[in-house]
């Protein structure tokens, strides 16, 4: 019997082939990603912890961190205290958890805030000649500066506080989003898409809108949680040396800084503390490195 069917005009139909592949599996969104971008993964999760500790700081068996109890002082670490005590009898676990809030606060406002000026000054200096050789000139001289130098001399002005803190890191970090954005602008501005709009008769801020700005995002976000991490890092040396935040409010530099008198003998108060700090900035970092390969298109990784 043959295998042929026949339609109504008359013509003979093929048989049906049979399938001969195997059916394509639809993997998971999720598990692809995470195949795909393991760095950003990892950096992500590190991260997300982190921002949980600090944020459910007061429901992770804490105490007041600013509770002092001189009979208590030094314990080491055990099933009460957990990290143990310091020299004024303060719980060191309580102040490490509620000083991730203080990093964590200094690094994100201090990206964002960069972010946003150093995007505005790239902008104007990447389309505007005559601004650009100013702006740059300036921006060049603050890059002079190391950040930490410049950041000491700039709190040195004003009193200790978390926000002058903000403030003085940001100064010291904006020149290099905004030599990044101008370079990006510069790249950009030469493009096709671009020559068009402006051949079109489309104004200056429009271009910049639609067709520059969206541009820059990928290596401004990239940019931003190095800018993060950087912040972290000045903001636990600005403590640690007195010129950060004020000694009553629990940060890292902080305790690792009251902690150093007795690293010989009770090393544990600066251990703990820096040990958080590290994996905060490894977070931060990887997360960074793993948004530079996903958005990258030549450093992309396919599947």
């Amino acid at each position: 019997m043959s295998s042929a069917t026949t339609t109504q005009s008359g013509y003979a139909a093929a048989p049906a082939l049979a399938d001969v592949l195997p059916p394509v599996r639809q993997r998971g969104r999720v598990m692809t990603f995470v195949r795909r971008n393991p760095t950003i993964v990892l950096g992500g999760t590190l991260l997300l912890v982190m921002v949980l500790i600090a944020i459910l700081a007061p429901y992770l068996g804490t105490v007041d961190p600013t509770a002092l109890a001189p009979a208590k002082r030094t314990r080491e670490p055990s099933a009460q205290y957990w990290f143990g005590t310091d020299m004024l009898g303060r719980d060191v676990y309580s102040r490490v958890i509620y000083g991730a809030r203080i990093s964590l606060i200094v690094g994100f406002a201090v990206a964002a805030v960069a972010s946003i000026l150093g995007t505005f000054i790239g902008l104007v200096s990447g389309f505007i000649r005559g601004a650009d050789a100013i702006m740059m000139r300036v921006m060049d001289g603050l890059m002079s500066i190391p950040s930490i130098l410049l950041a000491i001399a700039l709190m040195a002005l004003t009193r200790a506080s978390v926000q002058n803190v903000v403030i003085a890191i940001s100064v010291a970090e904006f020149p290099r989003v905004s030599r990044l954005i101008r370079g990006v602008v510069l790249s950009l501005r030469e493009q096709p898409f671009v020559e068009a709009a402006v051949a079109s008769g489309t104004r200056l801020p429009m271009i910049i809108v639609k067709h520059i700005l969206p541009n820059t995002l990928a290596p401004l976000m990239v940019n931003a949680t190095f800018i993060c991490a950087s912040a972290m890092i000045i903001e636990a040396s600005l403590s640690f040396i007195g010129a950060g935040t004020p000694p009553i409010i629990p940060s890292w530099g902080n305790i690792m800084a009251e902690g150093r008198a007795l690293w010989q003998v009770k090393p544990y108060i600066v251990f703990f503390p820096a040990i958080f700090l590290c994996i905060t900035v490894l977070s931060v970092n990887l997360l960074g490195d793993g948004l530079r390969d996903a958005l990258d298109p030549r450093l992309a990784k396919r599947l």
